[in-house]
């Protein structure tokens, strides 16, 4: 081996070693293209809550830990003269716990919310900032002892009496991402996440292994310059392909996917029940049978038909006020559920909840602190009575607030125009279209929540 040779396998810089950055590189690039293209060019609407952020943490895990396999590697040469530079720094916290760690707890905490909603239906009881550090303790607690105990040598390896702890360590999380897929295992998803944990889990271990196999001869066989070097270019490369495969198989989001790139999956308000198979739903058979509207009829009354309920919608949409007549609308749908078909009922659940109940929502409702704390505390998602308190509390405000201006409104005596129309639309949409309209949306390709993100866009 020529000595140039030798001196780059010790020291970096090698032509291998570009390579591989050169490849991490492009791999951060097409992770950031694929973050923020669905908001650039398809206007996604951004989400609020843990499954939005979840996902770009996952980026910047994905960026600590492929430049700190860089900067501890020795893939570049230059001499460690500053704190920032240090093995520790790099190997030790960018690494693991802000690396590799943090990688892989989203995940696990995108799992455990599943599990939480599906096998226990309820919320998860603890929240994800909390959640999140908790599960991290194990590579924070790691990192702080190789900065006591100093087992790094100038060229950033550990003793080999360090190496089984380590690999141990991150075999942990993945055990722990299988026991969580084993748990929910028996629910029937409507969408693909259970697939979606198989397939982090197979393309993980596989990387993973790959990885051990390169991290053990990098750290163990260090006289061998030429297994330096395909050992860290494995390590890099097959680090790059993990971030990539963890972000591209997402499980935040099953029904709107933030990563979604197919402008041909519509985001109204009526996906999630055609997506569930709800029956009457969506824009398609949104005009309900015609009915003489008397507005001496109770309200609640009323909204029970489509027709009117979208005439009274629209007119609350022009007054700035829709998310209580959207709320309604959306629980309807979800009545129309049969209580047996809890997995069902739960999506569409905690569909409502995500969108109108919770502090901070897209269309959050003005319920009672009370009313709000009941729902999202509900042990039981399912249960048919879930959202009857907050209804009754918007009935209360429509009545007050919108009834008696719709009355004099140009949208009801739109609606009177179209209601005194003879027309045969809508029984004619009902023969050809059918009842049991249920095509199923995938999960996130590249998103929610989901969270708690598989592109199959609706036919109709």
């Amino acid at each position: 081996m020529s000595s140039s040779s030798n001196s780059c396998a010790v020291d970096g810089g090698c032509p291998s070693d570009y390579v591989a950055i050169s490849i991490s590189s492009l791999s951060m690039i097409l992770l950031l293209i694929r973050s923020s293209l669905p908001f650039l060019v398809n206007k996604v609407p951004r989400r609020k809550g843990s499954a939005f952020w979840l996902l770009f943490i996952q980026i910047y895990a994905s960026f600590n830990l492929l430049f700190s396999i860089v900067m501890a590697g020795n893939f570049l040469r230059f001499k460690r003269k500053y704190w920032w530079q240090s093995c520790y720094m790099w190997a030790g916290w960018f690494g693991g716990p802000l690396g590799f760690g943090l990688l892989t707890s989203c995940r696990i905490v995108q799992a455990l919310k599943l599990y939480y909603l599906f096998v226990k239906r309820r919320l998860s009881p603890i929240k994800t900032y909390v959640l999140l550090p908790l599960i991290l303790l194990p590579w924070i607690g790691a990192a702080a002892c190789l900065h006591i105990r100093r087992p790094l040598n100038s060229r950033c390896h550990v003793r080999k009496a360090w190496v089984i702890p380590v690999i141990g360590l991150h075999l942990l999380y993945v055990a722990v991402m299988v026991g969580i897929t084993q748990a929910v295992r028996h629910i029937e998803f409507r969408f693909h996440e259970f697939k979606d944990l198989l397939q982090g889990i197979v393309f993980s271990t596989i990387v993973i292994g790959i990885w051990i196999a390169s991290y053990v001869m990098n750290e163990v066989h260090d006289d061998n310059d030429w297994l330096q070097l395909t050992s860290r270019f494995l390590l890099l490369v097959t680090a790059s392909i993990l971030v990539l495969v963890f972000y591209s198989v997402s499980i935040s989001q099953p029904l709107l996917s933030q990563m979604s790139l197919k402008r041909s999956v519509p985001h109204d308000t009526d996906m999630m029940g055609r997506a569930l198979g709800v029956p009457d739903s969506g824009l398609l058979l949104q005009m309900g049978p015609k009915m003489e509207i008397d507005a001496n009829e109770p309200l609640d009354k009323l909204l029970q038909n489509k027709r009117f309920r979208r005439s009274f919608m629209a007119f609350a949409d022009s007054c700035l006020a829709g998310e209580s007549v959207h709320f309604y609308d959306e629980v309807h749908e979800l009545s129309k559920i049969p209580v047996n078909e809890s997995v069902s009922r739960v999506y569409m659940a905690r569909h409502i909840i995500e969108k109108y109940v919770v502090s901070g929502a897209v269309m959050e409702v003005n319920i009672s602190h009370r009313t709000r704390q009941e729902i999202m505390g509900s042990l039981d998602l399912a249960h048919p009575n879930l959202f009857n308190n907050a209804v009754n509390e918007l009935m209360q405000l429509m009545k007050t607030n919108l009834a008696k201006d719709y009355w004099s409104s140009m949208f009801f005596v739109k609606l009177k125009e179209e209601s005194s129309q003879p027309s045969d639309s809508y029984e004619f949409l009902e023969r050809m279209v059918g009842w049991d309209y249920s095509p199923r949306l995938s999960s996130v390709h590249g998103g929610d929540d989901d969270p708690f993100h598989q592109e199959h866009p609706l036919n109709v």
